[in-house]
């Protein structure tokens, strides 16, 4: 495989599900998983097509209640075309599939480049003989609405006819997650399907609950005329049949081209009557590829990350997967960031706080995306001071998880799946999701200079929490502090204390040393703005200015626990008993999932000192050591050096690593710390998907999170990258594995600054142009760099 190939050899059923995710391609609006188009969806094969931001509600029982979900859907299968051998006296050969003819020399090739998928196979036919089959497919770049599959067949010594079956399949349901099998699963109602001319045929439909409308239009042409070719629309399928001469050394070549509509699109009147007249007028085959392949040129030359060797390959997958979820198309619609892409339906699509991996890599490559992210949490920001007032609280309470309209969409129950029992859901409490809101607000604005966004929706998002914040600390009463009860932290193993009526934990370290972050910003915010600006802002939120003071005093006041002379994750966390690791591990082949095991055999995770991700050191995540320890002395405690590198290790005896966020924020943190043992971790967030190490997840949809964190490891935490005081702050750290790099970056105007690492020295190069220049600031010195100019850095030490 080279740098930009991905490729399967063979054919594994167990494999396939996570070879579909993996292959998965799209554009940002759409994605259609990797399955083989023949394929329909079993225990082996998952076909599926997901649009960003279509999600339905359904109401199902579940363990004697009503429960009700709201999912990305699945919408029809445009994807499928299957063949067979016709013979002279008019039989016909079985339909050839995997699972019954045994493909010779099978192999699925990504082509991250131009962005298509290619899978060629031979199969031996009792009377055809040997038949070669190429299929090439892509989901277009360049025109978001449009899909492509061509299909050549060739015989090696065989006269006869292949007959092709192309169809729009509307009967689908969401399955892709067996957890959930006995949910509600069918959204689609009211499908409807026809042909429109001699090669077109269409499908339309609707989501039951949510009323979008979804229509798509296929056009099969074959390279050849056919010997007969037949449009059978039925119930839930638009079907096209052909019929093609084949002789050996004559390859059948049948393009299928796709559009895909729906009632939330921009500038259409009807999704069916939009996807009938792209379809129309879509080039053919060869033109759509080159203007594909175009289009990812352009967003290649935007976001290319350059690493040698086995890490820089699947960097560039990661990055490949960013871009198809979340493109410069995204800046045009109403999504927000899901967790597990448009790849599979985990978490039923849903939008968790994953924009505080992915934003801070796209701050400074596609702002216009990161700006329409934010704007999606923005237009759902009336909703969010709803749900404060409905819990007595002042200003925004954000969802933990968030779809369509911004109400909370987290479950009430789970099922946990090694007891089969179904379980109270509480992370609704992770009100933590409010401050990286606020943090993605305020990294935007500080990467762009987009003081206009900041002064405007930023600052209406980041006051309104930076109030839940004030309103939702309560005093200590004889301790000069305040607290904040009733939480969950990013960990989520813990939801209540050891046989506690009620959910919710107090004085979450991470929650806490946030809030106090955003009510710090926030005021440093109102003191910038123009007065006549504050004064609009705060009749238009209706903030009174003697709100305040109380915002100063609790930004400085909040409690964080600590015991043993480590921060506690949350207060009490100390008392909790200590589990026996080694045991665990060594009955158990993996305990990832804790929770769960422990739960299985009657027990709680409650009530041990296991954390199923990093909690306390997301901490060291998000905030360099210096501006760590500042906000720490802002609350008046003495976090220095010793204190950190005792809690690190204390939490990582403690931690099971049950989410691909925890090797990502780990390794990061290690990184800074000057670590040997942070590649460890690195390496897992690089193979956290790939090697599917969570057993089975990935196959249910990639984790974005954790794809975009391992690039924004490379762009911001070994160069120690920080956007702020109108310069680029560098630190870098080093990290033997990873010690050569280069990506480029869009800051204030300036497109591709490249900055490059090796052999001890920073390169950073500035191109062209008209803008100013820009100011690099390095722990030992600063400098400014002109357009057009090259400054080469010896690092010290190195």
């Amino acid at each position: 495989m080279s740098e930009w190939t991905w490729e399967y050899e063979g054919y594994d059923p167990a494999g396939e599900r996570l070879r579909e995710s993996l292959c998965t391609l799209g554009n940002g609006c759409f994605a259609t998983r990797g399955a083989v188009p023949e394929s329909r969806a079993g225990l082996v094969h998952y076909p599926a097509t997901y649009a960003a931001g279509v999600y339905n509600r359904l109401e199902s029982a579940v363990a004697g209640r009503r429960v009700v979900n709201e999912d990305l859907v699945n919408l029809p299968n445009w994807l499928f075309l299957r063949f067979r051998p016709r013979f002279a006296d008019g039989s016909a050969g079985p339909w050839f599939s995997p699972d019954t003819h045994r493909p010779l020399d099978h192999r699925h090739s990504l082509d991250l480049r131009r962005a298509i998928l290619t899978r060629t196979f031979r199969f031996r036919d009792d009377e055809a003989g040997v038949l070669g089959v190429e299929q090439v497919w892509l989901v277009h770049m360049a025109d978001p609405h449009l899909a492509a599959l061509r299909t050549v067949v060739t015989a090696e010594e065989w006269s006869g006819q292949i007959e092709v079956e192309s169809a729009l399949d509307g009967d689908v349901t969401n399955g892709n997650v067996h957890r959930y099998r006995s949910l509600e699963r069918h959204h689609l109602v009211h499908v409807r399907t026809g042909a429109s001319t001699a090669d077109v045929t269409w499908l339309s439909c609707r989501t039951s609950t949510s009323d979008i409308g979804i229509g798509m239009a296929a056009r099969t042409v074959a390279g050849q005329p056919p010997t007969a070719s037949e449009l059978r629309p039925s119930h839930h399928r638009a079907v096209h049949r052909l019929v093609i001469p084949v002789a050996p050394g004559r390859p059948v070549v049948v393009d299928r081209t796709v559009a895909l509509h729906t009632s939330r699109d921009r500038a259409i009147s009807d999704p069916l009557g939009a996807a009938l007249d792209r379809v129309a007028t879509a080039p053919d085959f060869p033109a759509l590829l080159d203007s594909h392949a175009a289009a990812w040129a352009r967003l290649w030359r935007g976001a290319d990350i350059q690493v040698p060797g086995e890490a820089g390959r699947v960097l560039r997958l990661h990055l490949f997967h960013v871009l198809q979820t979340l493109s410069p198309h995204t800046a045009d619609l109403d999504v927000g960031v899901p967790a597990r892409g448009l790849h599979g339906e985990a978490y039923r699509g849903h939008v968790f706080w994953d924009e505080l991996f992915v934003l801070p890599y796209l701050n400074l490559h596609f702002p216009e995306v990161s700006r329409a992210l934010l704007d999606y949490r923005h237009r759902r920001l009336p909703q969010a001071c709803r749900a404060a007032r409905a819990a007595g609280r002042a200003g925004a309470m954000y969802p933990w998880q968030s779809g369509s309209d911004g109400r909370e969409e987290t479950q009430r129950l789970h099922l946990n799946p090694r007891s089969g029992r179904w379980l109270p859901d509480d992370s609704r409490l992770q009100h933590h999701v409010g401050s990286a809101i606020a943090y993605n607000v305020w990294q935007y604005c500080e990467a762009t200079g987009d003081t206009e966004y900041l002064h405007t929706k930023g600052a209406e998002m980041l006051l309104q929490i930076a109030r839940f914040w004030a309103d939702s600390a309560e005093p200590a009463p004889g301790t000069g502090r305040y607290r904040i009860r009733g939480v969950v932290g990013p960990d989520e193993y813990h939801d209540r204390y050891p046989d506690a009526d009620r959910p919710g934990l107090d004085d979450n370290a991470y929650t806490n040393v946030t809030a106090a972050w955003v009510l710090g910003r926030a005021l440093d915010l109102v003191r910038r703005l123009p007065a006549w600006r504050r004064q609009e802002l705060f009749e238009r939120i209706g903030l009174e200015s003697g709100e305040l003071p109380k915002w100063e005093e609790v930004s400085r006041r909040l409690r964080v626990p600590f015991h043993r002379g480590v921060i506690s994750q949350f207060d009490g966390y100390g008392d909790l008993a200590e589990l026996d690791w080694d045991a665990y591990r060594t009955h158990y082949p993996s305990i990832r999932r804790l929770d769960r095991i422990l739960e299985a055999e009657g027990d709680s995770v409650n009530r041990y000192q296991a954390s199923k991700q990093a909690d306390v050191l997301m901490l060291g995540y998000l905030f360099s050591a210096a501006e760590l320890r500042s906000l720490f002395d802002r609350l008046g405690y003495d976090v220095d050096d010793e204190v950190w590198h005792r809690t690190v290790d204390y939490y990582l005896r403690r931690t099971s690593h049950g989410s691909t966020l925890s090797g990502l924020v780990h390794g990061l943190v290690l990184a800074r710390a000057r670590r040997a043992e942070a590649w460890s971790y690195v390496r897992e967030a690089l193979e956290a998907d790939i090697a599917d190490i969570q057993g089975g997840t990935t196959g249910e949809g990639i984790h974005l999170g954790a794809m975009a964190g391992t690039l924004d490891l490379v762009q911001r935490g070994l160069t120690g990258l920080e956007t702020r005081e109108d310069a680029l702050f560098l630190d870098p750290v080093p990290l033997p594995a990873l010690s050569e790099y280069g990506f480029s970056l869009r800051y204030r105007g300036h497109w591709g600054i490249g900055i490059r690492r090796r052999s001890g020295q920073l390169e950073i190069r500035v191109p062209d142009s008209e803008e100013s220049p820009i100011r690099v600031v390095l722990a030992d010195r600063a400098v400014t760099i002109a357009p057009g100019e090259t400054c080469t850095l010896v690092l010290p030490g190195e």
